[in-house]
Order: structure tokens, then sequence, then C-alpha cells
């Protein structure tokens, strides 16, 4: 509270309540994305749950009503653009327009690069890069359509990594693709920054999900999480606020920003 004269004036504190937001999520049926997903929908958004594994993310919906929340399970195929296209599609027809998007899809194979085949690299660059581009694409132009230059609030959110600038051997193609998805971010930001459209990247440090359970069990995993300067695994919830706000209207003067949320580990 602050006083000017002899009268106090009270000061709203912002809430990161997502009410009314329509949020379509890839990479939705397990690790960052199925967290992601519970937290969309304990905020009030509700959301639009993207993955090839239908099974899991009708289970992730039925927990999300069971919370109060509301969500639809749709199967996607992010390298697809008529897969991705009909996800949207479907989304409209339950929620309306999308107006924030988190395109969260990503898969890793690790090992010596020169082990790694071309088909692995092909994997990973059709997941991590054109289908990030693809979902990223298709949720602006369904804002743009439905108003987004006048509302300010079309919201997109890109998932990167800490691969994308810090050194990790083994990972030479999932970097390079993470470190794509952080510059095409920024170009699209600025591609739409007059359409009312902000774009934002996280880029998580070393979180345990399933694509990397094994590695970190393993004595080669156990030494990376000692070389770290706490000693630990970043968190999931570390992720929470971070995510909230850049899908909020409270992030309106936030656009082509890549936040690094780390736990200290790249330091």
């Amino acid at each position: 509270m602050t006083s000017t004269g002899s009268s106090p004036i009270a000061l709203a504190v912002p809430t990161l309540d997502l009410g009314g937001r329509v949020a379509l999520l890839t990479g939705a049926s397990s690790g960052i994305g199925a967290h992601w997903a519970r937290l969309l929908g304990a905020a009030g958004a509700r959301v639009v749950l993207c993955a090839r594994r239908a099974d899991r993310l009708e289970r992730l919906r039925a927990e999300i009503a069971a919370n109060g929340g509301e969500a639809i399970a749709v199967a996607m195929d992010v390298t697809d653009e008529a897969s991705t296209i009909a996800a949207y599609d479907a989304a409209e027809r339950v929620f309306g327009p999308v107006d924030t998007v988190i395109a969260n899809a990503g898969t890793s194979t690790g090992g010596a690069t020169t082990e790694q085949t071309v088909e692995i690299f092909d994997q990973m660059t059709a997941i991590n890069l054109r289908g990030v581009f693809l979902t990223a694409r298709e949720g602006a132009k369904r804002m743009i359509a439905a108003g987004s230059e006048q509302s300010g609030q079309g919201r997109i959110v890109l998932t990167s990594s800490v691969t994308a600038f810090d050194v990790s051997p083994g990972v030479a193609a999932y970097s390079a693709t993470k470190a794509g998805v952080i510059q095409m971010g920024r170009v699209m930001a600025r591609d739409w920054i007059r359409q009312g459209v902000n774009v934002n990247i996280i880029c998580p440090g070393w979180i345990r999900t399933d694509l990397n359970a094994e590695w970190f069990d393993s004595p080669g995993g156990q030494k990376q999480i000692q070389s770290f300067a706490r000693k630990r695994l970043s968190c999931e919830s570390d992720l929470d606020v971070p995510l909230l706000f850049l899908c909020s209207d409270l992030s309106r003067g936030v656009t082509g920003t890549a936040i690094t949320i780390d736990d200290g580990q790249t330091l």
C-alpha cells in the first residue's frame, strides 16, 4: 500500500490466472508436457492436450476434469501439417479460437555423434524443429484471424533447452535443434509483433523425464549431476511461474525473449 497525501491507495497484486484462455499444448502425454497440462488446467485455462499417444492423453484429460479443469484430448503428429491443422480445428469446435500455444513436443537420442544415424538426425529435426514451426505457425495464423492485433492477447511459448548454448557431449543434433528453436522463436516474435502475438522461449535445465531417466540412473548420469554447482537436477515446478507468466496477459510487454531456468547448472 502506498500513500499520496492523506489518502492511502491500495495496489492490486497481479495474478497468474488464465481463466478465459484456450491453451493448445503439444507433447502433453508425458514429462514436462503432462506437468504443464495439469498446471494450465489448474490456472483456469481450457486445455487442448496434443500428442501421438491418445490413451495417455485421455487419462490426463480425465485427471484434469476430476480436479475441476476443462480439457480435451487430440491425437496429433506435430511433424504432419494436416494433423496440426486438424488439431486446431478440433480445439475450435469445442472451445473456440486458441489464444495460447505451448509448442513443447520434442525428442532426444544421445550417444556418440559418430554413432548417430541419419534416420535419428532426421527424426529429431522433424519433431524438434519442423514440429515447433508447424505448431507455432498455425497458432499464429488462427490468432491473427481471430483479432489478436486488437486484443493483444496472442501468446506462443516454445520449449528449447540449455543445450542450445551449453556444450553437452553426445547431443550434437539435439542441441542444434534446440538452438534453432531459440532463433526461430525470436524471428517469429518480430514477424508477428504488430499482430498482437507474443512469442517467447523457455530453456529448461536438466530435469528428470522419461527421455533421460535411464541416463541419469547410470554412472555417467550420476557423474554429470555431481558436476552441477548444486549437484542436483532441476524440478518441473521450477518452470511453473515462468510458463504461467508468459501465457498470461501480464506478459504483454515481453516478446522475443529466451528465459533460462536451470538451477544454475550452466554456471
